[in-house]
């Protein structure tokens, strides 16, 4: 038997043959020189605490950003800016270009609001600062690039009086990794788009800049420092982002709690060490997704350090630092799923690491009121539902037979209904809502399958689908889809996501359409009528496919702005 270390080099020197944007998006890796080998990574299970150690989690300080908030707070503090002459700064934190700061003092207390006038109907930006004050610190987004920004402010005094003014924002031009890939908008009735006073769409990249558009497809917002993946809006407001400080660097390694003004609230490095143990590849240890907890945490998709990847979820306590809790799923799912797995290493249906990849975990969704997870394994076209706390299954969804499962999990899989499709290496799997034992659940199914999809349909379209689940009869039905209309022009192998909006409209990124060439951003109505069409030429060299596409408010409600803390 050929040595772990031979297979798998054996495997990349394939992968070199694999058209490289469907290599370079799903390895999520940087190329660098291998260094020290780590002796884990020839391990198949690993201690909790040995994983814990192999991630390497530090809090890192920020000097240059905290700097910045220190100026900006003694500027609040001197008084010196009043409502006639205000002090505003674009760009305030050097990473987010169309922003703006604005300072200034008034006797007595008032509320702030603003919009930033649009171009045309339906994209004037609008938000509000939070209570009365004296000291007013003004985050301002939703610039146009390039252009100068008619912005309205409106301030109000407690007894209800009213006085308002226009300040002009200037800003730069895109740059030119904008501006190249071109834009095109064929579908915008922003009428019936869910776009509210203040969404924009965010067209959150595989690897390196995120930026996000409006009804238009004008950018409207974009930030400098290079992203994988990870684009969570927090419960305060802030976004938490994988980031790479420096273009240059081997591997994103920077996990970031950011706002729209691109400052800094907390940053946490991973091992650098670990990633380059996969056979001289940079793996980044966080991938994929992240959501935040009912107790502040954030949970994790990561890899344990193991010879295998992609199988692991940690929970981080961002007060801390400390990962409290790791689940390997290794130790939840049965050995043969992951030593007589059935994907190829030099198969391009899956991920691009091939047996190392057997699960590859690429969607998590943490439910308040449960404590239940649910998520998504790519390379098993499988979804599943699980008890956070005590680690117990409560369903799984995938058409491998259930012969092939151990009698102990066959309680656990859901019978679907006629004409229900099981999906194929599916993401973005998430809950709309659950009552009366019936949960509701939307995902993006790439339909193809990987290792136990359907080869019936496999890679003849791909779909936004919504599943209706009853949780007591263990019992499963397809209630809603759209994608299938548009066939295998859509047809996406890799990557993508389906967001419910607030109307019901449901917003589709087919994020890898035509091999990467395109990513296809589509509104739909409840009735599949398309009110937005967005697609962006893409890179398959620079990796500007996007791999997942939010509307998402700019900023939220709960959002406060302070420098002086």
């Amino acid at each position: 038997m050929k040595s772990n270390k031979v297979v798998l080099l054996l495997a990349l020197g394939t992968l070199m043959l694999i058209e490289p944007a469907m290599m370079l998006y799903d390895k999520q890796v940087e190329t660098v020189t291998a260094e020290k080998k780590n002796t884990n990574a020839q391990k198949t299970k690993l201690s909790d605490s040995q994983i814990i150690k192999n991630l390497g989690v530090k809090k890192v300080a920020n000097s240059d950003n905290d700097k910045l908030t220190a100026k900006y707070a003694n500027i609040v503090k001197q008084q010196h800016y009043t409502w006639e002459n205000p002090y505003i700064k674009v760009n305030p934190y050097e990473n987010s270009p169309l922003t703006a700061l604005m300072v200034f003092h008034t006797d007595k207390p008032a509320k702030i609001s603003y919009r930033v006038i649009g171009k045309t109907e339906n994209t004037t930006i609008e938000n509000k600062v939070k209570g009365y004050q004296a000291d007013h610190q003004v985050p301002i987004v939703g610039l146009y690039a390039g252009y100068d920004n008619s912005v309205e402010v409106t301030m109000t005094d407690q007894a209800g009086k009213k006085q308002v003014k226009v300040v002009k924002i200037k800003t730069s031009k895109l740059p030119s990794w904008i501006s190249k890939f071109p834009i095109k908008v064929t579908v915008n009735d922003k009428s019936k788009m869910n776009l509210g006073s203040n969404e924009l769409t965010v067209l959150n990249r595989s690897t390196k800049q995120t930026f996000a558009v409006d009804g238009d497809g004008e950018v409207r917002w974009y930030y400098l420092r290079w992203n994988q993946h990870i684009f969570e809006q927090l419960d305060n407001g802030h976004i938490l982002l994988f980031n790479k400080i420096k273009s240059g660097d081997e591997q994103y390694n920077m996990l970031v709690e950011t706002d729209y003004l691109g400052r800094v609230y907390r940053q946490f490095s991973f091992d650098k060490t670990l990633g380059k143990s996969y056979s001289g590849e940079g793996v980044s240890l966080v991938h994929h997704d992240v959501v935040e907890m009912s107790n502040g945490n954030w949970l994790l998709t990561v890899h344990d350090g193991s010879k295998y990847v992609e199988d692991t979820i940690a929970e981080l306590d961002p007060n801390t630092g400390k990962i409290v809790k790791v689940i390997d799923f290794k130790k939840i799912f049965p050995e043969s799923m992951y030593k007589n797995s059935k994907i190829k290493a030099n198969d391009n249906t899956s991920s691009g690491l091939g047996l190392m990849d057997w699960l590859h975990i690429n969607t998590i969704s943490y439910d308040d009121k449960t404590g239940n997870i649910l998520l998504s394994a790519r390379n098993q076209d499988m979804i599943w539902s699980m008890n956070y706390q005590t680690n117990k299954i409560n369903w799984i969804f995938s058409s491998k037979p259930e012969s092939q499962w151990p009698s102990s999990f066959r309680k656990y899989l859901l019978k679907p209904s006629s004409g229900t499709k099981y999906p194929g290496g599916q993401h973005g799997v998430y809950i709309l809502n659950e009552e009366n034992n019936k949960l509701n659940v939307l995902l993006y199914d790439n339909n193809i399958a990987v290792t136990n999809g359907d080869k019936t349909q496999s890679s003849k379209f791909s779909a936004a689908t919504e599943y209706q689940i009853d949780t007591k009869k263990k019992t499963i039905k397809q209630v809603w889809s759209y994608g299938k209309n548009l066939g295998k022009q859509n047809f996406t192998e890799v990557i993508g996501y389906a967001q419910r909006l607030n109307n019901g409209n449901t917003l589709i990124n087919f994020g890898f359409k035509n091999k990467g060439k395109e990513s296809n951003i589509i509104e739909v109505d409840a009735y599949g009528n398309q009110v937005f069409n967005l697609t962006i030429t893409n890179s398959a060299k620079d990796m500007t496919y996007v791999y997942r596409a939010y509307r998402m408010q700019f900023y939220p409600d709960n959002y406060v702005f302070d420098a002086t803390k």
